[in-house]
C-alpha cells in the first residue's frame, strides 16, 4: 500500500525545482531587455496629445499663398448692376442729345443750302434780265450808227471809249461796218481792228497790251 503522505511531498519538491529554473531562465533574459524609462511613456503621450508646430523654412523656400477672395455679397452684386444700368442709362442720353444735335444741324445745312440755291437762281435771273437788256441797247446803238452816214459815224467814234466802238462795230454786219472803220482816224481804225482780231483768239493767246490807241 502506497503512503500519500511521501508522494505528497515528492510533487512539492518537483513543483519547487520547476519554479526556481523557469526563475534562474528568465531572470537574465528580462535584465538583457532594454525597460523604457516612465520619463519616455510620459514624452510620447504628450506628443501624442499634441502634435509638433510645423517647422519654419528657409528664406528661399518661403511661398506665400495667394489670398482667399471672398465672393461678392448679393447688396454688392445688386450695387454694381445698378452702377452699371445707371452708367447706360447716362451714355444713351448723351448719344439722343448728340443725335439730336446732328439732325438739328443737317436741317439747318438744308435749309441754308435751299436758301443759297434759291438765291443764286434770283441772281442768275437778274443777269439774264441784265444782259438781255444790254443786248437790247447794243441793238438799238447798232441800228442808229448804221442809219448814220460812215463819215459821221466814224467823227463820233474818233471820240468815243474804244471799248464801245469796239463793240459797236463788232456787232455791225460787215457791209456796215467797213464804210465806218474806213473813215475813223488811222490809229484808231487799227487799233479797233488789232482788238477785235485778238479777242476772237484764245484768253491765253490774246495780246492787248502792246496797243496803240
Amino acid at each position: 500500500m502506497i503512503r500519500p503522505i511521501p508522494l505528497i511531498l515528492g510533487g512539492l519538491s518537483l513543483m519547487v525545482a520547476a519554479k526556481i529554473g523557469v526563475s534562474l531562465i528568465s531572470g537574465p533574459l528580462q535584465a538583457d531587455l532594454p525597460q523604457p524609462p516612465q520619463e519616455s511613456v510620459f514624452l510620447a503621450a504628450a506628443q501624442a496629445a499634441d502634435p509638433p508646430e510645423p517647422q519654419p523654412t528657409a528664406a528661399g523656400d518661403d511661398i506665400t499663398m495667394p489670398p482667399l477672395q471672398c465672393e461678392d455679397t448679393p447688396e454688392e452684386m445688386l450695387r454694381s448692376i445698378k452702377r452699371e444700368r445707371d452708367l447706360l442709362i447716362d451714355q444713351r442720353e448723351k448719344l439722343a442729345q448728340r443725335a439730336a444735335e446732328l439732325d438739328l444741324a443737317a436741317e439747318t445745312l438744308n435749309q441754308e443750302r435751299a436758301q443759297l440755291a434759291e438765291l443764286k437762281g434770283e441772281v442768275e435771273s437778274l443777269l439774264e434780265k441784265v444782259r438781255q437788256a444790254q443786248t437790247a441797247d447794243v441793238d438799238r446803238l447798232v441800228a442808229l450808227y448804221q442809219n448814220m452816214k460812215p463819215k459821221d459815224a466814224a467823227n463820233i467814234m474818233n471820240d468815243l471809249d474804244i471799248e464801245v466802238t469796239v463793240m459797236v462795230l463788232g456787232t455791225m454786219d460787215e457791209r456796215s461796218a467797213a464804210p465806218i472803220l474806213a473813215s475813223l482816224n488811222p490809229v484808231r481804225a487799227r487799233a479797233v481792228s488789232q482788238i477785235i482780231l485778238e479777242r476772237s483768239k484764245l484768253p491765253g493767246d490774246q495780246r492787248l497790251s502792246d496797243i496803240k490807241l
